[in-house]
């Protein structure tokens, strides 16, 4: 009887060593998280990661160069004025860093806002663009105005054979239609241009390499002033998507 007891206090032993070893390697399952997705619409909206900052322009005693460039630009401010998009020179010149994205998303654009919010303005900049599909769908890079709070907005892309033309809100995201001109554009890939928006008392105009390809009208109940933006609009989900490079950006504001 006492080498019965003794082994079934040790089976015990053992049972209960076995199960306190169990209890402790045993973790609990966690529990699934929801993971955030994109709002199931035709546009993407990222969060902001990357604001382009403003080139420093010479403020005292600036050199011929420096000088010479501000001509240039109040130069440039004049043949609009001269053209009719806008009723005069005078104001403020903004001049932006250099900007380079890729985007691979089919259909879908995300944007980088600039510091400045504006109503009437001409943004300038010099585009290189290329897909990493040669039949890509629309795409290319452009400029966003009118950004609100709620993300309210309109978006322009120079595409290789058009200009697309988008306003978005609470109601969704639709191309706005031409007021004049074709709209029409054609490139090979990759493909550069210089590339201008001018936003004048709720006209829109687009310029590639200083020919006026569209003109627009604005809404009237969605509100003009907002914040600029650069963006690209990606037509392949292939590689790298679409790969957008903006030089000499810069923007006129009115006083």
């Amino acid at each position: 009887m006492k080498h019965n007891f003794s082994t079934i206090t040790i089976l015990l032993l053992l049972s209960l060593a076995l199960a306190v070893s169990s209890c402790s390697t045993v973790a609990p399952t966690p529990a699934p998280t929801d993971t955030p997705q994109p709002t199931a619409t035709h546009t993407l909206v990222p969060t902001e990661t990357l604001v382009p900052t403003s080139t420093p322009r010479p403020t005292s005693t600036p050199n011929m160069a420096a000088t010479q460039h501000i001509e240039d630009l109040q130069a440039e401010a004049q043949t609009y004025v001269d053209k009719g998009f806008l009723t005069s020179a005078d104001g403020r010149f903004r001049e932006y860093d250099d900007f380079e994205v890729e985007w691979a998303q089919l259909n879908w654009y995300q944007w980088e806002p600039l510091s400045d919010t504006v109503s009437d303005f001409y943004l300038k900049g010099h585009f290189k663009w290329e897909s990493a599909y040669r039949n890509a769908d629309v795409s290319g890079c452009g400029f966003v105005f009118g950004l609100q709070q709620s993300s309210d907005h309109y978006a322009v892309f120079l595409d290789r054979s058009q200009i697309l033309f988008l306003i978005s809100n609470g109601s969704g995201t639709r191309e706005l239609g031409k007021t004049r001109g074709t709209g029409k554009v054609k490139f090979e890939m990759p493909a550069e241009a210089d590339f201008t928006l001018i936003v004048n008392d709720s006209y829109a105009y687009v310029l590639v390499n200083e020919e006026v390809i569209s003109e627009y009208t604005l809404s009237q109940t969605q509100p003009l002033r907002g914040r600029l933006g650069l963006t690209v609009l990606s037509g392949t989900n292939k590689d790298y998507g679409t790969r957008c490079e903006m030089t000499n950006l810069h923007a006129w504001i009115p006083e």
